[in-house]
């Protein structure tokens, strides 16, 4: 094991390109006993022992090859008596399912689970629950929530201990002695953690990745869960460090470790979401995190290729040359990762929403770009998002006395959709914390076990919503076309636009070239009343109007962002043609940078229209991609492309994603899918394979302007 196993990542990665992930049968085994069992005692108690009773039952299943273990299985076929009462108690069990809001856009507090274990965890809270004053109905409350705590990590305990065993038996039959060297030393670990501290490397490995395994199941709410793993290259760097030392592990058997976690991630997190690590970024102290394993993080993009890890590079000021060199290496071989965030913009923006400077450092971006406190927060991302051109759309005038009153007509109408939808998510969290518990999940995240509150009652330290405004581009680009063409210039009416809009500019293609002819943002165009000018001012409002509204629980915000996922294809696809001249159907912007094909004059003035405008409140998120053809990239040009994202962060960017492909990829990539199936582009915030996209997804990749360099 002294040295890289390139097989051995290769065999593992070609089960992860299309893997099966499928959280059935832990349901089905939850709904049994939550239905039937423990009546009389409290929903806390009943969801623990209904997942310590489906942690027991839960088919285990290890690979050969695998090192880290620890991911769903098939659901089995269960015999026709079994399969009747399992139905009729899924059937009974989603009446008490809650489907409102979010889960899992959170790392948890890794360095606990690393540094206690599990079982010093359960001492923590035996030492609070002993603490109690049972006279106190409150404390009451809180006892059950300590209890139900205890039975859950009691069952991932069980669980682990399970792979030991299950691994031990493979090592009895194993023929191979290399193999059964593997199974037995994934015994010896799963005995270890995430019992007990961890010890070494690869023993951190393996609890790290087995929490967030074991957490991938959510009771009461059934979802596709994707917990990020948090800053491996700060927490697993002690035990790195201290095996390298004694002479026990190699970098190459480190490496190794970090791909098989990576590929692990894609048997845990289904498809089309985000999950991954960041790396790099300031420790409290102010130092900079660059050691051999923020290289490694990395590296295991390029080596693994796959949908997953979603890996964001933390850049500071003073972050080595050599760390944004390698990750726009990885970049120009046509990976989607990693992205490039702006340390010092993010830590200004989260100690602006009230995090101490030594909390500010530990960060996550959640799933896309979306910026969470690690450790300690309980964060409803994109909540909900917002089509900004749909709204402008909805308000479009047959007359108006002046530019300045329609602007600030759609203003209003915006700060008015805040208020409606941060009410209805306001709704949506007091009925997750009347009918939800999630006593695991709790054990792990600051400050549940410390004030004895469950994290869907408001345990989390930090407890934000954060609405997403979609087709900020696209709004401006209209506001622009309006002012020019209907107020400075007086080429056509409203309901002359209106009627030319509503049949997909077909009546009208001269109006519609005309439109395409203006200015567009993107262009860095800075005159008073530039398109980029639209979207400063539409950005500050937003900020500003979030502040005026406040959330339940502890430091309970409003936090904007921009930033689509899919969204802007789903809006773009129930949205009509728009006054920027986009048509009907098709995507909107696909971030906060330049609508796509709109960039005209370079990638140095799109990066400084990108960064015209205040960053660092939007800790919800801000997507600006950049696609370089594939052809200008190469040795001599890595210099100049680490220029070009300097200049982005030093001007207050807070992030940026890059694709690198041509046009000709893509295109036969939807001629012959089969042949293309492992492509990942980046999308408007996360990665996702290139042939599993909507056509109009595709199309919408396909059109964004290709830079050279």
């Amino acid at each position: 094991m002294n040295t890289y196993d390139i097989d051995r990542i290769e065999n593992l990665r070609s089960f992860a390109v299309k893997p099966e992930v499928n959280y059935g049968e832990f349901y089905d085994y939850f709904n049994l006993a939550y239905v039937n069992d423990y009546w009389n005692r409290s929903t806390a108690v009943r969801v623990a022992h209904a997942v310590e009773y489906a942690f027991l039952r839960w088919t285990i299943s290890i690979a050969p090859g695998e090192l880290i273990v620890g991911r769903p299985g098939t659901r089995p076929n269960y015999d026709p008596e079994q399969k009747a009462e399992i139905d009729r108690a899924n059937a009974a069990a989603r009446y008490g399912h809650c489907g409102v809001g979010q889960d899992s856009h959170m790392a948890i507090d890794y360095y606990r689970v690393l540094e206690l274990g599990t079982s010093g965890i359960r001492a923590m809270i035996d030492e609070k629950a002993v603490a109690l004053d049972m006279m106190n109905p409150e404390s009451v409350k809180k006892a059950d929530f300590y209890e139900s705590c205890r039975i859950t990590l009691n069952a991932v305990e069980t669980l682990s201990e399970r792979y030991a065993e299950f691994a031990e038996n493979l090592a009895d039959i194993e023929a191979d002695e290399k193999q059964a060297a593997e199974y037995r030393q994934i015994a010896e670990n799963c005995r270890r953690v995430p019992k007990y501290p961890a010890e070494s490397f690869y023993e951190a490995v393996q609890c790290v990745c087995f929490i967030s395994y074991a957490l991938s199941v959510k009771p009461l709410r059934p979802s596709m869960l994707q917990f990020q793993l948090g800053h491996p290259d700060r927490y697993l760097y002690p035990y790195y460090k201290k095996d390298r030392d004694a002479g026990i592990l190699t970098d190459e058997f480190a490496q190794t470790l970090i791909d098989c976690m990576a590929i692990q991630i894609n048997r845990r997190v289904p498809n089309g979401l985000s999950c991954g690590y960041m790396v790099g970024g300031r420790y409290a102290d102010g130092t900079v995190v660059s050691n051999e394993l923020t290289k490694m993080c990395m590296r295991a993009v390029e080596q693994v290729r796959l949908v997953y890890p979603s890996v964001g590079l933390c850049h500071t000021s003073d972050t080595p040359a050599e760390d944004l060199d390698l990750a726009l290496r990885i970049l120009a071989k046509g990976h989607s990762h990693p992205a490039i965030f702006n340390d010092d913009v993010i830590q200004a923006g989260l100690r602006y929403y009230g995090l101490p400077a030594d909390e500010s450092c530990e960060y996550i971006h959640s799933t896309c770009v979306e910026i969470t406190p690690a450790s300690s927060s309980n964060v409803w991302v994109a909540s909900p998002y917002m089509n900004l051109p749909q709204r402008l759309l909805d308000i479009l005038p047959d007359e108006c006395g002046s530019m300045e009153e329609l602007m600030q007509t759609y203003l209003a109408y915006i700060r008015t959709k805040i208020a409606e939808n941060c009410r209805n998510e306001v709704l949506n969290r007091y009925e997750r914390a009347k009918y939800c518990v999630d006593p695991l999940l709790s054990c792990f995240v600051k400050d549940c076990i410390e004030t004895g509150v469950d994290i869907e009652e408001g345990g989390a330290r930090y407890n934000w919503i954060m609405p997403s405004f979609v087709g900020v581009a696209n709004a401006a680009d209209a506001l622009y076309t309006i002012d020019q063409l209907i107020f400075k210039r007086g080429e056509v009416t409203f309901p002359e636009l209106k009627a030319a809009m509503a049949d997909n500019y077909q009546s009208n293609p001269e109006l519609l070239a005309k439109i395409r002819a203006l200015p567009k943002y993107g262009n860095d165009c800075q005159d008073d009343d530039a398109p980029d000018v639209y979207v400063k001012r539409i950005s500050e409002y937003i900020a500003d109007a979030c502040e005026d509204f406040r959330v339940p629980f502890s430091n309970g915000r409003l936090i904007p962002s921009l930033f689509c996922w899919i969204m802007h294809d789903r809006f773009g696809q129930d949205t009509g043609a728009t006054p920027d001249g986009r048509l009907a159907g098709f995507p909107l912007g696909d971030g906060s940078g330049p609508a796509q094909g709109r960039e005209h004059e370079g990638p140095t003035a799109s990066i400084l229209s990108s960064t015209c405008w205040d960053h660092h409140r939007f800790i919800g998120g801000i997507a600006v991609n950049m696609k370089f053809t594939k052809s200008v990239f190469d040795d001599s040009k890595i210099g100049v492309m680490a220029s070009l994202v300097r200049t982005y962060l030093a001007r207050g960017g807070f992030e940026m994603q890059i694709n690198v492909t041509s046009k000709e990829i893509l295109e036969e990539a939807r001629k012959h899918p089969e042949q293309y199936e492992d492509l990942v582009v980046r999308i408007g915030g996360y990665s996702d394979y290139f042939v599993r996209l909507s056509k109009t997804m595709q199309a919408e990749v396909i059109e964004r302007t290709e830079h050279t360099l």
